[in-house]
């Protein structure tokens, strides 16, 4: 094993706690007994008893994870048709302006982006009747619009990377495209799928400037009721509602790796199974 160097050691070091220590002194504060988020009163649970009794930030927080859902199921739908014809259709008639369609909003403004939409449900409306008014279907839409993108992206990559004589072997022995990709491709980048998934859910569950274009009144969301508290003065409520967040996405993180890694190794003991099968042969 080489040797590291202290340099890389220590900004090793220096990255991880200028990521981590932030996250691990808003937990520990959580716990704090004063109402001041900077002075520590002593260790109590009072501030998750407020929390759990705050209507306006449980409804906002039902609110985030009912929309965060959805439109991540959305955008993990869109994404994997479209991640499926950029890696599979090979060149193609409109194929830089159908990726640059894809890619447009990972690198747009969010300001324009949410303008965008915004523009685009009004004249909707003048015209067709729908949407009535913003509310939890434009907030969708409008995070189904740029969470698909990253998606797109992710599915793209792993169906790059994917040995196609896998299917072409399937169909030689009588199999549909339809069901090569149910049997083969989708177990195959099943884990680019819970993937793509996660982090369209993060994206829609941290969103504000989109959310905020596309929200109505009765459709607040928890990043909206959080920094409309926060520029009228933080309170420990948000460190407790921050600690449960973090600890609901390791444990999604944790549950994930778990389901990814049981699929890689049962792979593996499909593959040697075969291989012996083979040599058997």
């Amino acid at each position: 094993m080489t040797n590291r160097s202290p340099f890389l050691i220590s900004a090793l070091a220096f990255g991880f706690a200028f990521l981590y220590v932030p996250i691990l002194l808003l937990i520990v504060f959580s716990f704090n007994e004063s109402k001041l988020v900077t002075v520590w009163g002593g260790f109590s649970f009072k501030w998750y008893g407020e929390l759990f009794q705050d209507e306006q930030l449980l409804g906002a927080a039902k609110v985030s994870l009912l929309i965060a859902a959805m439109s991540a199921t959305l955008a993990t739908l869109l994404g994997t048709m479209a991640g499926l014809i950029m890696a599979r259709f090979g060149r193609f008639k409109g194929r830089t302006l159908f990726s640059g369609m894809i890619t447009a909003p990972m690198v747009m403004p969010e300001v324009i982006t949410g303008l965008a939409i915004l523009l685009m449900f009004v004249v909707l409306e003048e015209l067709t009747g729908w949407p009535d008014g913003r509310g939890i279907t434009t907030i969708t839409i409008a995070h189904t619009t740029f969470a698909m993108a990253y998606v797109t992206i992710v599915i793209q990559s792993r169906l790059s990377q994917m040995d196609d004589s896998v299917e072409e072997a399937a169909m030689d022995l009588g199999a549909r495209p339809l069901k090569v990709f149910f049997l083969i491709t989708l177990p195959i980048i099943a884990p680019a799928l819970v993937s793509g998934w996660l982090l369209a859910f993060t994206l829609s569950l941290d969103d504000l400037v989109t959310t905020s274009f596309a929200a109505g009144p009765s459709s607040s969301t928890l990043p909206m009721v959080v920094f409309s508290s926060v520029r009228l003065g933080v309170t420990p409520k948000i460190n407790a509602l921050a600690t449960i967040l973090v600890v609901l996405a390791t444990m999604a993180i944790v549950v994930a790796g778990y389901i990814m890694h049981r699929q890689e190794q049962q792979r593996k003991r499909a593959m040697q199974r075969a291989l012996a099968e083979q040599d058997a042969m």
